[in-house]
């Protein structure tokens, strides 16, 4: 499993939010690992939490001269990340060799550009935080624009749920062949869905959204054949869910057959949960780079989770190796 390129040993480590999801990288990796190879654990990193709502990661064990991986999530809130910069810093002072970060979700992704006058453009702001800190390398999924890729001064390794997504779109292909189609809900995902729909060799529609104000929508006008269609919409996020059932809702109001979902984050803030609940959509289909709220555990019948784990810990591997990892990633 693990080459003899080097000799620095490799450590994975997890802040509090992503918890959930480096348990299950593990297990993806003792799977891995050939039968004389020790087993790969998730090593202790502590946090302390003060009173005044500071607090202070600190690693049970010795990190010098490792490969070390520390993996979180930056959703809500920002504690999230503020964690994970704290976490990377402790490990460059305590003399690890290397410190990825693994961020299956990268949050602040949307703010990547100046779209009006006097806003920040978070993405970098994150990018350069995360270099302050001490990281050597990010390794992350989906990013909301790839072009964020370019706002970091060191290697990204960029992963995409395509690999898991589309084994389950072939067998919804197979069941609905001549009627297939992928959707984009907005013009922002025609590529995306170009890509998916290249791969499929199927046709597209693309959802043209006029929106009244953030995230309120004014007006959705599908554009491509809708009528007797099975439709698939591709996204990267779901946030509050607007966009993504007006859509659902005006593509059968338009005569097709069914809609599903598919999104790699899950972030459903506000009323998302029941917007998707009420809506004409058949299956949404997420990963598990977020985890979903608990409390609204009645509303999530239509909700599908697609583990990234095994691929996430197949390139954590390949990266420690140096080895390549856009073979793996068919989009």
């Amino acid at each position: 499993m693990i080459n003899d390129v080097h000799k620095h040993r490799m450590v994975l480590f997890s802040c509090e939010a992503t918890r959930y999801f480096a348990d299950k990288v593990v297990v993806a990796m003792n799977k891995l690992k050939q039968p004389d190879e020790p087993d790969v654990v998730l090593g202790q990193l502590d946090i302390s939490h003060f009173s005044d709502g500071e607090f202070q990661p600190s690693y049970a064990e010795s990190v010098r001269g490792a490969t070390c991986f520390i993996l979180q999530s930056t959703f809500p809130p920002s504690d999230n990340l503020m964690e994970l910069l704290l976490s990377i810093d402790a490990a460059k002072r305590a003399s690890a060799n290397k410190v990825i970060a693994v961020m299956p979700y990268f949050g602040w992704a949307r703010q990547d550009r100046k779209d009006k006058p006097r806003v920040s453009i978070g993405a970098k702001l994150v990018a350069n935080m995360l270099k302050a800190a001490g990281t050597d390398a990010v390794m992350t999924c989906d990013l909301h624009a790839d072009q964020i890729q370019g706002f970091f001064d060191l290697p990204v390794n960029h992963l995409y749920a395509s690999y898991d997504f589309l084994d389950i779109l072939k067998k919804l292909q197979r069941a609905n062949k001549d009627t297939f189609t992928i959707a984009a809900p907005d013009m922002g995902g025609a590529k995306r869905a170009h890509a998916y729909a290249k791969n499929l060799h199927c046709p597209v529609v693309i959802c043209h959204k006029t929106r009244a104000r953030a995230n309120v929508i004014e007006r959705i006008q599908p554009i491509g054949e809708v009528e007797g269609r099975d439709i698939v919409i591709i996204d990267d996020i779901i946030d509050t869910a607007g966009t993504l059932t007006e859509a659902a809702n005006e593509l059968m109001k338009r005569g097709a057959r069914s809609v599903r979902a598919f999104a790699t984050h899950a972030v459903l803030s506000g009323p998302a949960y029941e917007r998707i609940d009420a809506s004409a959509l058949t299956e949404v289909y997420v990963t598990d780079t977020i985890p979903l709220d608990p409390a609204k555990k009645d509303l999530q019948g239509k909700i599908r989770i697609v583990s990234l784990a095994d691929t996430f810990a197949r390139m954590i591997l390949r990266v420690y190796n140096y080895e390549p990892i856009s073979s793996e990633f068919p989009l």
